[in-house]
């Protein structure tokens, strides 16, 4: 029964006992379990004891839809012009009392702040959710598994996510693109397919299963509307070259290296720097090649790469290095930091 009072009016002893086992976890006692309560009383009447008499209590515990999505780390996911399957990773906990699945979405916000500041200005190209099939915390294109929902998740369990995209190609240092995974319980279906849509229950408590939704709110969703949402962030970081060619005269065969003139026989020192924008990343594997006009000739072995500036003057600091082919001087700088300057240096002869 559900409830009952016993009074005793002149016993002489009393003995009250409840019985109750029902496994705890965080996410609270199964939705469903029956919990029986029995109280049992033992007295005696002139010193002989009499038949116990106990009276139970028994409810159906209800169904508590809770979750979270949660963003994996703290900082926004570094990206290049161009790049494919870039991932970043969400958690989707079940805090219900009870298996279910849950429908997802990833979208892009148009504009407004982004998860870790900036300002959300662009979107990546076919985004897709895909689930952390193995287990290691990192995507793996070709090993996990693509999906529009979670399926069957135990109480207590969390899955990882990752909502993966490309970056459009011509995109700046700083661009953001926001993004958002939102879940939302589902109950019932057979092992492999999305079931159906919960709603709440109306009114004063049942004798059957109820429903309360005990969610908070997400970023996009109300608390207790049986969904959770979280925001992270793509920010561009690229290099930024720009290229400044410039020649100082070095000697003529008249006035040698004093003041001289751009007659023929003089030597030319071209210097061309390859400037990377502060802010940035680092440009590597950067190709120089110089086709030479009529008029010059490459001086042999003059070629000196990776030299620095000072100012506008190329310093004569690079090492020996380079090609000269088909009348082409080329060389390969490997890398230029944000905020830096490096050079390639060759001679050549007028004419």
């Amino acid at each position: 029964m559900t409830s009952k009072l016993f009074h005793l009016g002149s016993c002489s002893v009393l003995a009250l006992a409840a019985v109750g086992s029902v496994p705890a976890f965080a996410a609270g006692t199964t939705a469903g379990t029956s919990i029986t309560n029995t109280a049992t009383i033992n007295y005696q009447v002139g010193g002989v004891a009499q038949a116990p008499v106990a009276d139970g209590d028994t409810f159906v515990v209800d169904r508590k839809i809770d979750l979270t999505v949660a963003e994996v780390g703290s900082a926004t996911t570094v990206v290049v012009p161009g790049q494919t399957g870039v991932a970043t990773a969400f958690t989707v906990t079940n805090t219900s009392n009870q298996v279910l699945d849950f429908a997802l979405t990833a979208t892009q916000t148009a504009g407004g702040t982004a998860a870790h500041g900036g300002t959300d200005n662009f979107d990546l190209t076919g985004v897709s959710i895909f689930r952390d099939t193995n287990g290691n915390g990192t995507y793996d294109a070709g090993t996990d598994t693509a999906v529009t929902f979670i399926d069957e998740l135990a109480a207590d369990a969390s899955v990882t996510l990752f909502v993966v995209g490309s970056v459009p190609a011509g995109r700046v240092t700083n661009d953001v693109a926001n993004i958002r995974l939102t879940a939302t319980a589902r109950e019932g279906g057979a092992s492999g397919s999305q079931g159906a849509a919960i709603t709440q229950t109306v009114g004063a408590n049942t004798a059957g299963v109820d429903t309360v939704f005990a969610d908070a709110a997400g970023v996009a969703d109300a608390a207790r509307d049986g969904a959770h949402s979280d925001d992270d962030d793509y920010t561009v970081q690229t290099a930024a070259l720009s290229v400044d060619k410039r020649s100082i005269i070095v000697s003529d065969p008249v006035n040698g290296t004093t003041n001289p003139k751009l007659i023929p026989g003089a030597v030319v020192e071209y210097c061309i720097a390859i400037s990377n924008a502060a802010g940035g990343a680092s440009a590597t594997n950067i190709a120089v090649s110089d086709v030479l006009p009529s008029g010059i000739t490459y001086v042999g072995s003059s070629i000196r790469l990776n030299g620095t500036v000072t100012g506008l003057t190329c310093n004569a600091d690079g090492s020996a290095g380079g090609t000269f082919a088909s009348n082409t001087v080329s060389g390969t700088i490997a890398s230029v930091v944000a905020g830096d300057t490096r050079t390639l240096v060759f001679r050549a002869t007028v004419n």
